[in-house]
């Protein structure tokens, strides 16, 4: 799966995972290979991405959106948190 996270004025993280994990406003989620289309809010919180070299990284954000669609992840947050 392809992953990309973007703010405003940056690329955050653009590469090949296995697996990645959102704040959803409902709650987290984890989104694997072959996962249904979805756009959702996100809040505040830490998104987990899953490598494929088996490491894990995590990034503060302050909310935004993700789309998925055909094993291709986009976060499009409102900033990073400090």
């Amino acid at each position: 799966m392809k992953l990309e996270i973007y703010t405003p004025d940056q690329t955050v993280f653009e590469g090949d995972i296995t697996s990645v994990t959102v704040p959803g406003t409902s709650g987290s989620f984890e989104v694997l290979s072959g996962h249904a289309p979805i756009i959702s809010t996100l809040e505040s919180g830490k998104v987990t991405v899953r490598g494929t070299d088996k490491t894990a990284n995590t990034f503060q954000i302050k909310g935004g959106v993700v789309e998925v669609l055909q094993d291709k992840i986009v976060v499009l947050a409102d900033g990073l948190a400090e």
